[in-house]
């Protein structure tokens, strides 16, 4: 099940190109600019198919995780947003504008880069890199916290909605060690 939520979180992160593409597919039908042929129907399909996968994913991830909870006291935080959604654009220009999906090519060529961009985030573990999160209003910290069952010193990577409070404690989701989300209650 781990395996199919991280591929499913993968996918999230890629949802905004995924609408981009789709709806640049879509406009160029309606304006007769592609014809709506098998290519772009299986296009469109597969867009679709994508996007609804990643919000489910997203979703299943953030509210129905059964990730080892964990009540937390923050001690420093940073918030690193902007470090990891710059990356990403450089690829939503390249998917969105510059592939040609209605032809054969192009569409296995955006398969392809699709895989090899799941292997190494997939591998790697970065799943913190997610725009679908920050446009919903997640910020992306870097956390240094205390677990107040441990009363351990750690370190992690920290999706929050809001802005996080130092001295503060928190109920947090760990998806692994060094990636979390802080459930919407604080602990008390």
């Amino acid at each position: 099940m781990d395996k199919i939520k991280n591929l499913l979180l993968y996918l999230s992160a890629f949802v905004p190109m995924y609408v981009l593409i789709a709806l640049r597919l879509i406009i160029d039908i309606f304006n007769n600019n592609l014809s709506f042929n098998i290519l772009n129907t299986i296009n469109l399909i597969t867009l679709l198919l994508l996007i609804s996968l990643g919000i489910c994913g997203l979703f299943l991830n953030i509210y129905h995780s059964k990730d080892l909870r964990r009540e937390i006291k923050i001690i420093s935080k940073t918030n690193i947003t902007d470090r990891h959604f710059l990356g990403y654009f450089s690829l939503f220009v390249l998917f969105a504008l510059q592939l040609e999906l209605s032809y054969i090519s192009d569409y296995c060529i955006f398969i392809l880069i699709s895989i090899f961009i799941g292997i190494v985030y997939i591998k790697n573990s970065l799943y913190f890199i997610n725009p679908l999160l920050n446009i919903l209003g997640y910020n992306f910290y870097d956390i240094v916290y205390i677990d107040q069952e441990s009363n351990k010193q750690a370190e992690c990577k920290i999706f929050y909605r809001g802005e996080l409070k130092i001295n503060q404690n928190y109920l947090v989701k760990f998806k692994n060690d060094n990636f979390a989300f802080i459930d919407k209650n604080k602990a008390k």
